[in-house]
């Protein structure tokens, strides 16, 4: 198979489940909104070392927000209800409340839980006032600036995470470009994210290390510095390889976008550098999730 003579290699990305939740952001404006879902994503591009993988998933209208502000939301992936437990609170509490004029709700319902204000709330020292509306309960945080409106629990639903698909090209800088334009289209997407900086990976990994330390290590595989070293994937005209990992609510959701990525990134062609896209599978040791590129692609 190929699309505008870039080649779609036969294989498949191998993703993992996982556990996420949305919160909603909003501030007194778009800018300040911004500030704080800026802060809460980042160090948050894998959960190898960062414990949470997050992004923001779109901009809000004051109509789609809780108290009709613009708003940020936000999707946050753990690969345990445990771990979103251990980092929800932290990451509002030190990077939305710090945020002049923030106040945060959430914006996914389910039977299951992880706490937000509820953790929060101590933080008012006792001066705190709880307040039940339709149902849910907020927190109202005396702060400096005014208060801190946020909302006790956020739900949590299962997800997955990892599915992937490798940008092969002749440069970096044509490999980039592609990416970007793949990931444009990825944010499109409601449900999704693209976690890594930029929402692409420059140094993509495989399972497992020679160190026992080290749960995950250089693909080498995709190194075009080493193909004289080892056992290449790649061919003579590949001078960089660029990843993008999706995280999403269900399998549909990454099934579209990696077809709407992969589809941005050929778009470019042969004729400007993108050799193939390719992807990241470890033959069934990561995750039960597979996206096969050539089947979702027709």
């Amino acid at each position: 198979m190929k699309i505008n003579g870039v080649e779609i290699v036969d294989t498949f990305a191998e993703a993992f489940p996982m556990k996420a939740t949305r919160i909603i952001i909003t501030a007194m404006n778009l800018k300040w909104a911004y500030q704080a879902a800026n802060a809460i994503r980042g160090f948050a591009s894998s959960v190898i070392a960062c414990g949470i993988e997050a992004d923001i998933e779109r901009e809000l209208k004051p109509s789609e927000t809780p108290d009709g502000r613009p708003g940020i939301s936000v999707m946050i992936f753990a690969m345990s209800i445990k771990e979103l437990e251990k980092h929800i609170p932290t990451r509002v509490g030190q990077s939305v409340m710090t945020t002049a004029t923030t106040a945060c709700f959430s914006g996914l319902d389910s039977e299951k839980k992880v706490s937000m204000g509820k953790s929060l709330r101590f933080f008012g020292d006792g001066f705190q006032i709880s307040k039940t509306m339709n149902g849910k309960r907020f927190w109202r945080i005396p702060v400096m600036h005014g208060e801190f409106i946020c909302e006790d629990t956020t739900g949590v639903t299962k997800a997955i995470g990892g599915g992937n698909f490798l940008v092969l090209a002749k440069t970096a800088r044509q490999g980039l470009t592609a990416c970007e334009k793949a990931v444009n289209e990825i944010q499109k997407i409601s449900g999704v994210i693209t976690a890594f900086p930029g929402g692409v990976v420059g140094s993509g990994s495989k399972v497992g290390s020679k160190y026992p330390f080290l749960t995950a290590s250089t693909n080498e595989a995709y190194c075009p510095t080493l193909k004289g070293q080892v056992k290449s994937e790649l061919g003579d005209e590949v001078g960089s390889v660029l990843e993008i990992v999706i995280d999403g609510l269900d399998e549909e959701l990454i099934n579209q976008a990696m077809r709407v990525g992969i589809r941005a990134a050929c778009s470019f062609g042969s004729a400007k550098g993108i050799c193939s896209i390719s992807a990241g599978n470890y033959g069934g040791n990561l995750g039960p999730h597979l996206f096969h590129l050539r089947k979702l692609l027709k």
